[in-house]
């Protein structure tokens, strides 16, 4: 029997467990990536490790999501970033030089190697045939400091891709077609690996955008292989001696089997607020647009930006849309400008915004009150923009190209436009200049890491209890995402900070639980935090572990959870929880007192934990889904204690 190329993968790096869907295995790492908003916090943690320098091969440390730097907090950031890169062997992607996503792709990943990094996104890098994971920072850390990474060995389900993509049908609609399909939830333990004829039809940038946004789907990662579009696409990047071949095997027997005729498929949107919430673009409506964003790691190639600049070409942005783009790097900024594009799209009256994250995080760009706003980045979660009441809409940058032009979404297909085709260039224009590369062992002797006063230390839980007797601090519904948990925008200023940024848990769905929690914890009581379906989807931010962690909170009883935030939880020591009766969920109430006995011996010997609810006067069991490397973690407090130890 044939492997398939996440077999292969997974196989070549084990360090630990056993190849068997559902049984933990722990994989060496190569590579790992960083970003601003989540890397401080997870070199603190590295630094808490007491080790010299980082084990993989490559870990690089982008700056890419507070570049505003709105007061000192975010500069600060950086410049302990730049420091910690300095004294511990790391390369250093200065603000400005693009998205850590677009230049990974560009610059760093390599077919055949494994890759994590502290962003949900981080599979992205899939696109080039390598196994790239988000994780919590606090598991990019261990792995920097030379241990495996640890996580449930997946199913894989195979995607065959057949046919063409018809003109104004692009790959953001394929990952969108899947969404609907598959929807956000209920795909925990999977891979989704790309085959078929179709594949060999896609760019690297267009499989980039169909591997970025299966983030959304909840599963593990996405992978393509490696064959000769990837070989033509390092080769473009001066770097053809990174590529191998990298193929499913024939006769390879997958988990599942999806085939996608990409001839049949349409323009598609995801509709407020959910990236699942997919309709055909032809039945939205003729809905007006206040404005218009092409960019973020999904949609900001140069193929994109490109081909928005020649539909855009001789025409003018509608007076009522404000459209802004930020091309994905400085590579390709460079190059949209070397080929003419950047001036079509100024002439037509775009805004160029820096080489970032941006709008997509709620950094800048939020929309007007009760505005529409068009979008290609990977979510739309309620708030996320910035705007509470605004209507996000994703969509591909055609789409949203011709809503910039006409001032309502429409069906680019009957817009009357051309649809222009776009060629790569051979070569791209390559400057690293912005990039630092490591210092020597002995440079790095000499390195003193800068702290300004917003950057704390990592907090530390305390050693599981045996009892623990609490409080139903909040009670929350479906589809709970760490935006909602802790918020990002402008707050992410403070990830350095816990005791603040613990102020703002849950601000957008009820800003008196900080207080609420910190009065429950003060008088002797944990905070225990009760949800619904697939908890903790969305970005990869430990902070909705750590910030949680901080106020008290010991327990979070959910009806099921989504992969990284339960390695978060775990990480800093607070216990899944899982009901094994639905009905135990809907009678359970905020406010309620409860016990929950035995804790530790129960972990010990896999059994059902037993909670009363004190204030009902009834008791029932719920389950966990916990391996003993993570019961010994929960036990410890976490894994920074259980590192220490």
């Amino acid at each position: 029997m044939g492997q398939s190329v996440t077999e292969k993968l997974i196989a070549s790096h084990l360090v630990a467990g056993k190849c068997l869907p559902g049984e933990e295995v722990g994989i060496r790492i190569d590579q790992t990536l960083t970003q601003d908003a989540t890397g401080t916090m997870a070199y603190l943690e590295f630094e808490a490790m007491g080790v010299s320098e980082v084990k993989t091969e490559l870990s690089v440390s982008y700056v890419d999501h507070n570049t505003i730097q709105l007061g000192f907090e975010n500069a600060d950031d950086h410049r302990y970033l730049q420091s910690v890169a300095e004294k511990f062997g790391i390369y250093f992607s200065r603000a400005g030089n693009g998205i850590c996503h677009q230049v990974h792709l560009e610059r760093f990943g390599r077919p055949g190697k494994t890759l994590i990094g502290s962003d949900s996104h981080t599979p992205t890098a899939g696109a080039l045939g390598m196994l790239a994971i988000g994780a919590g920072g606090l598991d990019v850390a261990l792995a920097m400091a030379g241990e495996p990474f640890y996580f449930t060995y997946p199913r894989v389900a195979r995607v065959n891709l057949h046919g063409f993509l018809p003109p104004w049908v692009t790959a953001k609609d394929v990952i969108l077609y899947l969404l609907k399909i598959l929807t956000t939830r209920g795909n925990v333990g999977w891979v989704l690996e790309y085959g078929g004829e179709g594949v060999g039809r896609l760019s690297v940038p267009e499989r980039a955008t169909i591997a970025n946004m299966g983030a959304e789907l909840g599963v593990t990662t996405s992978i393509f292989p490696s064959d000769e579009i990837t070989e033509k696409f390092l080769l473009s990047q001066g770097r053809k001696e990174d590529w191998m071949p990298l193929v499913a095997d024939a006769g390879t027997i997958y988990d599942r089997v999806l085939d996608i005729d990409l001839s049949a498929l349409e323009p598609l949107a995801a509709c407020p607020h959910s990236p699942d919430n997919v309709k055909p673009v032809r039945e939205i409506g003729l809905v007006e647009v206040d404005q218009v964003c092409i960019g973020s790691c999904t949609n900001s190639s140069y193929k994109d930006l490109a081909t928005v600049a020649s539909i855009l070409k001789g025409k003018k942005v509608h007076p009522r849309v404000s459209l802004v783009i930020a091309p994905g790097s400085r590579q390709v900024l460079s190059a949209i400008s070397r080929d003419g594009y950047l001036t079509y799209l100024i002439e037509a009256g775009a805004r160029i915004m820096e080489s970032a994250c941006g709008f997509c995080i709620g950094v800048g760009q939020s929309p007007p009150s009760g505005g529409v706003s068009l979008r290609t980045s990977n979510r739309n979660f309620y708030g996320r923009s910035g705007t509470r009441d605004a209507q996000v809409y994703l969509v591909s940058p055609e789409v949203a190209a011709v809503a910039a032009l006409t001032g309502k979404i429409l069906d680019p297909r009957e817009a009357g436009i051309t649809y222009p085709q776009v060629m790569l260039p051979d070569f791209f224009p390559i400057d690293d200049g912005m990039i630092i590369p490591p210092k020597t062992p002995q440079e790095r002797e000499r390195v003193e890491i800068i702290r300004g006063p917003n950057i704390g230390l990592p907090p530390v839980n305390e050693p599981l209890s045996r009892d623990i007797s609490g409080i139903v601090t909040i009670k929350l519904g479906d589809k709970i995402t760490t935006d909602h948990i802790i918020p990002g925008g402008e707050r992410m200023k403070y990830r350095s900070n816990i005791a603040r940024y613990a102020d703002f848990v849950f601000e957008v769905i009820d800003s008196s639980f900080s207080t609420r929690a910190k009065a429950i914890k003060e008088k002797g009581y944990a905070n225990i935090i009760v949800a619904g379906l697939s908890y903790g989807q969305g970005s990869s931010r430990e902070h909705a572990a750590i910030c949680p962690m901080y106020l008290g909170v010991k327990v979070v009883l959910a009806r099921s959870f989504e992969r990284i935030h339960a390695a978060n939880l775990v990480n800093f020591g607070i216990l899944p929880l899982t009901f094994l009766n639905e009905g135990d969920y809907f009678r359970i109430r905020e406010g309620d007192a409860l016990n929950i006995t035995d804790i530790k011996g129960r972990l010990e010997r896999s059994e059902e934990i037993v909670i009363e609810n004190v204030t009902q006067g009834v008791s029932f069991s719920v389950g966990y889904t916990l391996t003993e490397r993570e019961k010994n973690l929960i036990i410890a407090g976490g894994a920074l204690n259980a590192r220490k130890k």
